[in-house]
């Protein structure tokens, strides 16, 4: 759901009678309004941070509106000033709208031209402020890109794997592909006591064939024709540490023979050794397929599959965490305006409205190419899926988004739900169960 728009508004006008009927008539439309006599109290009064929007004089004694617009912009160049001037001072409005002034209205006008671009100003006001907190939320998070977030699905991954990174126990992470199961990986080994030792990720689907045992296991000098030197396996370079057998499900058969030894024995026999090594690891495997149907199919060795499976992680794809899509939108956007050395741009209206309709199956990575793309004004969010769809889809889409996002607001109360939709009970729970939507899964 979009941001709920800012209610304020800041207004300076020294003429009292004009003052008070701007106050009274904007209090009527339902905003929030301060009201001062001269620039220099507004100026103390207001923040980079502002909640709204500033309405002022053009003509004022003291700092008349032009020099509060520019001691304004010093302060937060994205907040909006419309200016509201007389006939004969029209010129010097269209000078502050090129200093960056919003918008002017000149005396006398109808109070509709001044509530058409204070809405406008406060739809503005309101995507930048989102974005910000965004970047902000962005920021401070501490987890693993991925795990950011504050959806229950996730927020329960998180506390899962914060109980078990110190365990001792291998660990299989399921999940659909680009969910960041390397991201789950790392959590692990960085929240435990290995973390000094490496962290050594293997994608078992790109080790080459021919190579993949002296790859994993290693080999001993002159081992076999070409074998120059000796060479450390991967399995090996995890001593101490962690191992990350990334698809684990593409592996050859004859080669799980062999990681089956080393899950059990927790020794490797390097091609050419005469004597088995000892190691101390934790191997963490990810699969993007369900393994135990690989298994029960013969695709898959089953004694792995259940040695593999002491404790199974499942990542959830971003359309059961939509919530936060957000945010971690807003990482990658900063990332790659960092990478281009560019301002992260602001979330536009388009933009959002992808962000919340897009099903994402490439998940995190589709994600961050599509926040690469808009950093580069490759995409603007306007095409996607709706281009595709017809009006009674886009309208269904559209009315799942505004329950998930009230079922949101009001964690999970049906009564609070109820009141904000204005429909009947029956006909809630019915547009609920069309959307597959449980309010149990929103209550803290």
């Amino acid at each position: 759901m979009r941001p709920p728009l800012p209610q304020t508004v800041a207004l300076i006008e020294d003429d009292a009678d004009f003052r008070q009927a701007l106050v009274e008539r904007l209090t009527l439309e339902g905003l929030e309004v301060r009201a001062f006599t001269a620039a220099e109290p507004a100026l103390k009064a207001l923040d980079a941070d502002f909640p709204g929007v500033v309405v002022t004089d053009l003509r004022m004694p003291g700092m008349d509106g032009r020099q509060l617009l520019t001691r304004l912009q010093a302060l937060d160049t994205s907040l909006p000033v419309i200016m509201i001037t007389g006939h004969g001072d029209i010129a010097d409005a269209v000078a502050a709208m090129h200093d960056g002034a919003y918008d002017f209205v000149a005396k006398p006008f109808p109070f509709e031209r001044l509530q058409d671009s204070l809405n406008r100003a406060l739809e503005k006001r309101s995507l930048v402020l989102e974005n910000r907190r965004l970047v902000a939320m962005a920021a401070e998070g501490g987890h693993e890109l991925p795990l950011a977030g504050s959806s229950r699905a996730i927020t329960a991954l998180r506390a899962t794997i914060a109980q078990i990174a110190d365990a001792r126990m291998d660990v299989l992470i399921e999940g659909e592909t680009g969910v960041g199961k390397e991201a789950v990986a790392r959590a692990l080994h960085n929240g435990g006591r290995r973390r000094l030792a490496p962290f050594v990720a293997v994608n078992c689907g790109a080790l080459p064939d021919g190579l993949i045992e002296s790859e994993l296991f290693g080999h001993e000098l002159g081992a076999f024709a070409g074998a120059m030197r000796r060479r450390v396996g991967h399995v090996e370079r995890a001593h101490n540490g962690s191992l990350f057998l990334d698809e684990v499900e593409s592996m050859p058969l004859a080669v799980q023979v062999k990681m089956l030894r080393v899950l059990e024995e927790r020794e490797i026999h390097p091609i050419g050794a005469n004597e088995p090594r000892v190691l101390d690891l934790r191997i963490l495997a990810s699969a993007k397929i369900d393994l135990s149907e690989a298994a029960r199919r013969g695709d898959f060795r089953e004694d792995l599959y259940y040695r593999l499976n002491v404790v199974r992680l499942r990542v959830p794809p971003l359309r059961e965490r939509r919530e936060d899509i957000p945010l971690l939108f807003a990482h990658f956007l900063r990332r790659a305006a960092d990478r281009h050395g560019v301002e992260p741009p602001s979330v536009t209206d388009g933009v959002r409205r992808r962000l919340l309709e897009e099903d994402w199956p490439g998940n995190i990575r589709e994600l961050a190419h599509f926040a690469e793309r808009v950093v580069l004004g490759l995409d603007e969010g306007s095409g996607g899926a709706e281009a595709d769809l017809s009006l009674p889809d886009r309208m269904h889409r559209f009315e799942g988004e505004l329950l998930r996002g009230a079922l949101q607001t009001h964690r999970g109360d049906i009564v609070s739900v109820l009141e904000e939709m204005r429909i009947p009970r029956k006909t809630l729970y019915d547009k609920l169960q069309r959307h597959g939507l449980k309010p149990a899964d929103f209550r803290a």
